[in-house]
């Protein structure tokens, strides 16, 4: 892990895959912040509303309750919206951050749990004025929360979409025959995972043979671990062939793939 330069963080996985995160910056995480407090402010107010009928029976109970929801919706409204998008509420959405473990692991819900639970001191004494000057001073740009819960923010371009018509050469893909499989292997997979695959397959002509061998067993193992097709789809698949497989399956929309870009069923898989 690279902890030299302040706006690149460098993470090596247990496969030896090295990826390079842009983190995200103070700046760019208040406007986040902005557009999920207007969101917090939204739903708090509904809730006011509803909860304002108790004021018919006591003002007293229709402000404590007000009160309690307005704490419930800004502490559940980032859990619940980082762990069910994994990382990104819809401010972080909006500006193309995501919240990611330091290590580059999973994203755990306690995880979610404890940066959500400390927004109220970084945002002491007001306007995330803590939170700021952590990120200014940390050399990974990590709040008081993150540094708790071991979490970075990094920014997350959007990819292009490859031209795959030449990349898989129009051949059949077994594994769109396995839709739901497809659907979770698609949503357990995060954008460098992706990256990574389809680097090295744009890049395999260049490699070493053994170096090219070597790189797509640890790619193709990676995601086995994700998702595990039918052994009848991925028995005498080579682990090239896998990672292609894998690219198709991550980059063309499932429209696409049942659209016509190969033939629907072949009596042989490849």
């Amino acid at each position: 892990m690279n902890h030299g330069a302040t706006s690149t963080l460098e993470i090596t996985t247990p496969e030896g895959v090295v990826f390079a995160l842009p983190l995200a910056g103070p700046v760019t995480r208040f406007l986040a912040f902005l557009v999920d407090w207007g969101c917090v402010m939204v739903l708090a107010n509904l809730i006011s509303l509803v909860v304002g009928l108790f004021g018919i029976v006591s003002r007293d109970l229709a402000m404590a309750l007000t009160i309690a929801a307005y704490f419930i919706v800004s502490i559940g409204y980032g859990i619940v919206t980082e762990w069910y998008w994994r990382g990104q509420t819809i401010g972080k959405r909006v500006l193309n951050l995501r919240v990611m473990d330091a290590r580059g692991m999973r994203l755990q819900f306690n995880q979610v749990v404890i940066r959500n639970l400390l927004r109220f001191v970084d945002g002491l004494p007001a306007w995330y004025f803590v939170g700021g000057v952590a990120c200014l001073v940390n050399r990974q740009a990590q709040r008081l929360g993150d540094i708790a819960a071991n979490t970075i923010v990094v920014r997350q371009p959007k990819l292009q979409a490859p031209d795959l018509n030449q990349l898989m050469a129009d051949k059949y893909n077994s594994f769109n025959d396995h839709p739901h499989l497809a659907a979770r292997l698609r949503q357990g997979s995060t954008p460098q995972e992706a990256g990574v695959a389809l680097s090295a397959l744009l890049r395999r002509n260049d490699m070493d043979p053994q170096a090219r061998v070597e790189l797509f067993e640890t790619i193709a193992g990676h995601f086995k671990s994700k998702v595990a097709f039918p052994p009848e789809v991925t028995e005498g698949l080579s682990d090239e062939r896998y990672v292609r497989n894998v690219v198709d399956v991550l980059f063309r929309s499932p429209t696409a793939q049942s659209g016509g870009h190969g033939p629907p069923y072949k009596s042989t898989r490849q």
